[in-house]
């Protein structure tokens, strides 16, 4: 059995879900059709178009799967030489000076169906194994110069993070549950792209899940009509203490926004939940509650969830308005620079669809094209760390 296989069969038993079957309605696309640009959606009507996938299109074929050729991983090598020699700072360096004359385009051609595609990408193959932490960076760095700007994805300011367990305290409502080894909720993140490089496996679990938030939208509409206007309503979300200049610990925004023609979904149920924190953040209600069950037993059923377990040298690529992810718990080696190991970027691309100013405060405060998204907190300096920290 093929590694893509492999990793497609394993199942994450911890994710199993009660819903029942659910049937792929007609209007989602069947994998051999080709990938178009999703339609007008209108508020509470089921969304159409690539970005509506359930697993069984892609669990048995690997359309969604690039492996690097020789080739690409040649241009690759000479590409990280060429900035190794210049000895320029690693944030600094521009697609200019990242010339990959044939891999380039095929970047530029993922990003595009991560953005009106099926809105998620994988690519295999990048020698992490044989190249050096700075290079491995420099390699990764330019792989994002394809597909837009790096945004800061924490009050430290890192342009590309380190996924990893530092043994902070997951019970800790400040904590960023990617530096532990606990599970991750489905979310998506705060930039309209996540790639995720992998570095290194755990010594066991750690599978890797996304599934179509336009389909969880559309089974929501189908079993549960009542709760869509209760999720297109704002929704206060906790900042985990990372709190822009002048701001409240936390804000509010939709998990259904519909806008100008599109349907732009943000959902992270545990923000949610530590809202509730704050004395003058209003208590969640019944309907809030039955709606964030019903999301996660969508989300998470056998019919949409795609299971996947990243190798080094993996990169998924995922839109995050179409998008959702989770993580398993995983459990580490004792040797702290065995432990599993990711690297994160959240792109700003130049091309995206317009969003609400519901967004800006998710955003970095603004919903520019090319420039929104991010964490962006008092005296933060954009930096590109060689290690977890």
């Amino acid at each position: 059995m093929s590694p893509a296989a492999t990793a497609h069969s394993q199942s994450n038993t911890s994710q199993q879900s009660a819903v029942p079957a659910l049937n792929r309605p007609a209007y989602a696309r069947s994998a051999s059709s080709p990938t178009a640009r999703n339609a007008t959606v209108h508020p509470f009507t089921p969304v159409t178009g690539p970005s509506v996938w359930y697993a069984d299109q892609y669990k048995h074929n690997t359309e969604h799967i690039y492996d690097l050729s020789s080739e690409d991983v040649g241009e690759l090598d000479a590409a990280v030489a060429a900035i190794t020699r210049s000895g320029k700072d690693i944030q600094h360096v521009t697609k200019q000076d990242f010339v990959l004359p044939k891999l380039g385009p095929k970047l530029v051609g993922f990003r595009e169906e991560v953005h009106t595609g099926r809105g998620f990408q994988l690519i295999r193959g990048v020698p992490v194994d044989r190249y050096s932490r700075a290079e491995t960076i420099a390699a990764y760095w330019g792989f994002g110069l394809y597909w837009g700007k790096a945004v800061s994805q924490n009050k430290k300011g890192h342009l590309i993070g380190h996924i990893k367990d530092l043994n902070h305290d997951p019970a800790n409502p400040n904590t960023r549950l990617y530096a532990t080894h606990e599970a991750q909720p489905y979310h998506n993140d705060s930039s309209d792209i996540v790639a995720l490089l992998c570095l290194k496996n755990a010594q066991s679990g750690g599978l890797s899940s996304w599934s179509s938030s336009m389909a969880v939208h559309n089974e929501i509409l189908r079993r549960r009509p009542d709760l869509a206007p209760v999720m297109a309503a704002p929704w206060y979300m906790d900042r985990k203490g990372e709190v822009p200049e002048g701001k409240q610990p936390y804000f509010q925004i939709p998990i259904f926004n519909y806008f100008k023609g599109g349907l732009s979904i943000n959902y992270s149920d545990n923000y949610y939940h530590l809202s509730q924190r704050h004395t003058d953040v209003p208590r969640l209600t019944q309907q809030h509650y039955e709606a964030m069950a019903l999301f996660n037993e969508i989300a998470s059923s056998d019919a949409l969830r795609m299971d996947y377990m990243l190798q080094p040298g993996d990169v998924q690529l995922l839109n995050n308005h179409t998008q959702l992810h989770t993580r398993a718990k995983f459990e580490d080696f004792p040797d702290f620079n065995e432990r599993r190991h990711l690297l994160r970027l959240w792109i700003a691309p130049p091309v995206e669809r317009p969003l609400p100013d519901a967004y800006l405060e998710i955003y970095g405060g603004s919903v520019e094209v090319g420039y929104r998204g991010g964490i962006k907190v008092a005296g933060f300096k954009p930096t590109v760390p060689l290690e977890a920290e």
